[in-house]
């Protein structure tokens, strides 16, 4: 089941990554954020306090059906303090909009600890190349042979951070010291997210099954 149908839902779910992961957010923040916020960057009104937010986000991508967040957390008990109203938000909107009952999503949300900066380039690389590409036309396969336009298809689709990890963008969506340091320039994110997808990896580091089924 999709859990976005529309453009309108896609930005929402951008500004939940934004503005939700604050625990000082007004509780009628939604009613306080300009769409000239979100324009600008989603920036942050001025008249709210300092944030004090639950997780450092890294890397992000949003599908019709799900979604994948790569987070560090800030606060005690932040990633499902975060996840918690994150989910929440995106069920009561969903059923608002399209007059439905229940949750949105099955079960609790699912995740996995990541303990070394190898495992952390690799799922980021699994986030943002290797699941969306599945969604190609011909598949993973046919986009490791045409590697560049594959990465220009996802780019079409704004609702991910690659563009930020290729230094096309620097979104204030994610942290960008964490990035840098899991990247140091596009060049070598490009070049191992290329090792990602035709499957060089996933021998060496055995994770593939382990982190992300």
């Amino acid at each position: 089941m999709n859990i976005v149908r529309d453009e309108a839902d896609r930005w929402r779910f951008l500004s939940l990554l934004r503005y939700l992961n604050d625990d000082n957010v007004p509780r009628n923040w939604e009613r306080e954020v300009t769409l000239q916020n979100i324009k600008n960057d989603f920036e942050r009104p001025h008249h709210w306090q300092d944030p004090v937010p639950y997780v450092a986000v890294i890397s992000y991508c949003l599908m019709d059906n799900h979604f994948h967040l790569l987070v560090k957390e800030d606060m005690e008990g932040g990633i499902s303090k975060f996840m918690h109203r994150l989910c929440t938000s995106m069920t009561s909107y969903h059923n608002a909009k399209y007059g439905e009952r229940g949750t949105l999503f099955q079960g609790a949300f699912a995740a996995r600890t990541v303990t070394n900066d190898r495992h952390l380039q690799y799922v980021s690389a699994y986030i943002q190349v290797k699941n969306p590409l599945e969604r190609y036309e011909g598949g993973v396969r046919r986009a490791v042979r045409e590697f560049d336009h594959a990465l220009e298809w996802i780019l079409e689709d704004q609702f991910s951070s690659l563009g930020d990890f290729l230094g096309r963008r620097s979104s204030r969506l994610i942290d960008h010291a964490l990035r840098q340091e899991l990247f140091d320039t596009p060049q070598r994110f490009k070049s191992f997210a290329r090792d990602v997808l035709e499957g060089r990896l996933d021998t060496q580091l055995g994770i593939e099954r382990r982190l992300l089924d």
